[in-house]
């Protein structure tokens, strides 16, 4: 049985500006304030693919809220963050699903005590690098074995998305950050991914120009040359069927959700996304019930800063894209993981899921990019010059 799709409201003009909490009361048709602030802090509610908890939260126009069924996942810990590698200039981190990189600007303002609710990845690798010195014999210590000295903010020069986790690094000095970041801007440095997808997927090279909005309230790739340039080589690693393939994705650039917009307009969305869907007409149907997109950055390579040499980390798949490969191998359909907190008691709750007047589950298609062969060919450009393509904007995500 297919797991229920929940019920999904698009934030109008009409609408920007009101808090989530109030947003949700005005379509629950009679839920009391409680219930929806228990709903909201319960971690039942999606906002843009992203799980809110803050009640007070401002909605933006052409945002997408989404009510969970069944409460998402706890955020990570900071001894969910392992050190890498770390030295005087860098710090690389394996990054667990659920958390984002860095602070959206309109978090900047948040007082200490709210982010510490829901803290970012760059936020939790000082007190991460602290914990690694003390139990390396690395961290230095005061009289009677005080508390080792406080670890300055880390930059960030490349961002993951809130459910992708893998490898990730942070420059710990000024010079070190431009120098990594320019490394980013001209597309010189090693990114690896590895995504579990719908359908039987091919080897192929996509490009297109991706914009802020395709028309859809959402990310996508233009059909004229508007937008940035965006390259991912795709090779299958292992099908399952025509059901699902494991595959691998190696970036040329690195544009915001560039690999789950790809696969998601080539009929092959990532299993558990929430946010890009495959064009209308696709036989592939996401059967898997991945708690989050199963989306993983397994190798990161790049240039030190300093001494100048190459470096290349890897990450294992984590747990959970573990057992859901293993579930595709037995060939049974996988089953969907119970969290451990415990689902809200629906009363009046239960309007937020089944009523709704702006609610839809339809998913909109859009054409397929051009997949194109199996070699990386030389790009010829934008307009078919036989020049590489140009690479005029800054990759800041993978």
């Amino acid at each position: 049985m297919k797991p229920s799709p929940g019920t999904v409201h698009h934030v109008t003009a009409a609408d920007r500006g009101q808090t989530v909490a109030a947003f949700l009361r005005v379509r629950a048709e009679g839920a009391s304030w409680s219930a929806v602030q228990k709903l909201v802090r319960s971690r039942h509610v999606l906002i843009h693919g992203n799980v809110c908890t803050d009640i007070a939260r401002r909605l933006k126009e052409g945002e997408v809220v989404k009510i969970l069924p069944v409460a998402a996942a706890p955020p990570p810990k900071t001894d969910d963050v392992r050190i890498v590698h770390l030295d005087d200039q860098v710090v690389v981190v394996d990054k667990p699903s659920g958390v984002t990189t860095t602070r959206h600007t309109e978090e900047l303002g948040w007082s200490s005590r709210r982010r510490q609710i829901q803290p970012t990845l760059d936020e939790m690798v000082p007190e991460a690098i602290s914990r690694f010195l003390v139990h390396n014999g690395g961290g230095k210590t005061g009289k009677g074995g005080q508390k080792p000295k406080r670890i300055p903010p880390v930059r960030a020069v490349h961002r993951l998305d809130r459910e992708t986790s893998g490898l990730v690094i942070f420059a710990r000095s000024v010079p070190a950050e431009r120098i990594l970041a320019e490394q980013f801007r001209a597309h010189t440095t090693h990114r690896r991914y590895l995504a579990i997808c719908v359908g039987r997927v091919g080897a192929g090279t996509i490009q297109t120009n991706l914009v802020r909005d395709s028309g859809e309230g959402r990310r996508g790739s233009s059909e004229t040359e508007e937008g940035k340039w965006a390259v991912t080589h795709v090779a299958p690693l292992e099908h399952f069927g025509d059901a699902y393939t494991l595959v691998e994705c190696r970036l040329e650039t690195g544009r915001t959700h560039q690999i789950r917009i790809h696969m998601a307009e080539t009929g092959h969305p990532v299993c558990g996304e929430r946010v890009y869907f495959a064009p209308r007409g696709s036989a592939g149907v996401d059967d898997s019930r991945a708690r989050r997109v199963a989306l993983h950055a397994t190798e990161l390579g790049f240039v030190h800063p300093l001494s100048g040499a190459d470096l290349r980390f890897e990450s294992s798949l984590p747990t959970d894209m573990q057992k859901l490969l293993r579930w595709l191998r037995s060939g049974a359909k996988p089953v969907e993981e119970q969290d451990s907190t415990t689902n809200v008691s629906m009363g009046s709750e239960q309007n937020l899921l089944e009523k709704s007047q702006d609610g839809v589950t339809a998913r909109k298609g859009r054409k397929k990019p051009i997949i194109q062969s199996p070699t990386p060919p030389v790009s010829h450009g934008r307009r078919g010059s036989k020049v590489p393509a140009k690479r005029r904007n800054r990759p800041r995500r993978g």
